[in-house]
């Protein structure tokens, strides 16, 4: 039996990316210069809503949204799961996304946890990793 393919083809994650409009940030920093900022700055100007989840900022502000410890602490419905974590850290993460009922889980560009992506996807999810999300979507949309 063929491997499943690492990464969804650019057509599945052009319908996932034009049908998603909530985007959970895992690991979103309040500081300005971090990637995971940089890419939350850059989906919110493309019309998507972000859910910052960092439990060091959680009741902070952070983009206009109230930041949360965790993924299980969110009162709205998720599409993608963007994760800005180690590698390591990722399983609950997936865990998470599953139970939530996100659509995908997304690890960031340095990020690539080989069994949450096994794991998110034995579950139906979408998953990419080791991938920038801002990459992607101005490759694919842009």
């Amino acid at each position: 039996m063929a491997m499943q393919a690492a990464h969804p083809s650019d057509g599945s994650l052009r319908d996932l990316l034009l049908g998603c409009r909530t985007i959970a940030v895992v690991g979103l920093s309040g500081d300005t210069h971090r990637p995971s900022h940089e890419v939350a700055v850059y989906l919110q100007r493309q019309g998507y809503r972000i859910l910052p989840v960092n439990p060091k900022l959680a009741g902070q502000v952070v983009l206009g949204e109230l930041c949360v410890a965790a993924l299980a602490d969110l009162q709205d419905t998720v599409d993608i799961v963007d994760v800005f974590r180690r590698s390591e850290d990722v399983g609950p993460v997936a865990q998470a996304a599953v139970a939530i009922g996100a659509r995908c889980m997304w690890q960031q560009l340095g990020v690539a946890n080989r069994q949450a992506d096994d794991l998110a996807k034995s579950a139906g999810l979408i998953s990419v990793i080791d991938r920038c999300l801002k990459v992607e979507h101005a490759r694919i949309l842009g």
